[in-house]
Formats: structure tokens, C-alpha cells, sequence
């Protein structure tokens, strides 16, 4: 599967991979790539007017043929809006506990300080689960018993 981050001008690019048969996954929200022009790392769709683009996005991307879309620092409402919106999987990082499935960076659940601040849908799973092994366990048990995440790990 090819990640694409954004829509707008990409959407050709979904497209085009997608009418070949290549699937692809698009990447809204917060975009790692384009960060900096994000502002910094900042929730996105706070606001009305860049609300209704995301989830304009999220149906534009499925159109065009994505077929997985990855919600990252997303307001619980609206992450839950456009997966309620979109036939598409939705995975969520800082997305809350609506996302049909949920993903967290390696280092961010093993709490690896990376020397920036850690965002808040971050938690440390290697303190609970006592070993990297453990931290994978406790992760995955407690995103399957929707533990993980909650309210102290979502942006409202």
C-alpha cells in the first residue's frame, strides 16, 4: 500500500495508482511531511471552515480511490464524523476512540523521549507492561478493550 499525505492536488495521484490496482492509503490531519506548513505540530480542524475540508477531503480521497485513510491529530467529534462519512477503514493517531482502528508510533508507546514535547495522545506502555514485549501486549489489549484511547489521549 502507498501512504499519501493530503488530498487536493494529490487526488490525481490516488487516482491514478488506484485505477492501476496499487492501493493506497491517504494520510489527513496533521501530515508529518508538511508539518512546518501546518505551523507546527498542531491539531487540525479545530475550526468550522477547516472541519468542513477534512471531512471534504477524507470523501474526496475515497472517491479518487483510496482505500484506508489515516486520521492524525484530529478532534474526537470530527474523526468520528468522517468515519461515520466515508465507506473507507479509518485508522486514527490522535483521533480518538472512533477510528474503525487505532496507531501508535513504536517509540511513542515504548515512551522513548525524543527530545520534543510529547503530544498528548501519547502514552507510555512500556511502564505498564514491564518489558517491550509486554508494552505491545498491553498496547493491543488496550486498544481492543477501548481503554485506549480515552479522553486524556484525544483532543476535543
Amino acid at each position: 500500500m502507498v501512504k499519501i499525505e493530503g488530498a487536493g492536488h494529490k487526488l490525481e495521484v490516488v487516482r491514478f495508482l488506484s485505477e492501476r490496482e496499487i492501493p493506497v492509503c491517504t494520510h489527513l490531519g496533521l501530515t508529518p511531511q508538511s508539518v512546518l506548513r501546518l505551523g507546527g505540530f498542531k491539531v487540525q480542524g479545530r475550526e468550522e471552515k477547516a472541519a468542513a475540508q477534512l471531512l471534504a477531503d477524507a470523501q474526496a480521497a475515497v472517491e479518487a480511490g483510496a482505500s484506508l485513510l489515516v486520521l492524525e491529530c484530529v478532534p474526537t467529534p470530527l474523526a468520528q464524523k468522517i468515519t461515520a462519512a466515508v465507506p473507507a477503514p479509518t485508522i486514527g493517531i490522535g483521533a480518538g476512540p472512533h477510528c474503525d482502528g487505532k496507531v501508535l508510533v513504536m517509540h511513542d508507546m515504548l515512551g522513548l523521549d525524543s527530545g520534543h514535547r510529547r503530544p498528548r495522545f501519547v502514552k507510555d506502555f512500556l511502564a505498564e507492561g514491564g518489558s517491550v514485549a509486554g508494552a505491545f501486549r498491553a498496547y493491543a489489549a488496550a486498544v481492543r478493550d477501548g481503554s485506549f484511547p480515552d479522553a486524556e489521549h484525544a483532543y476535543a
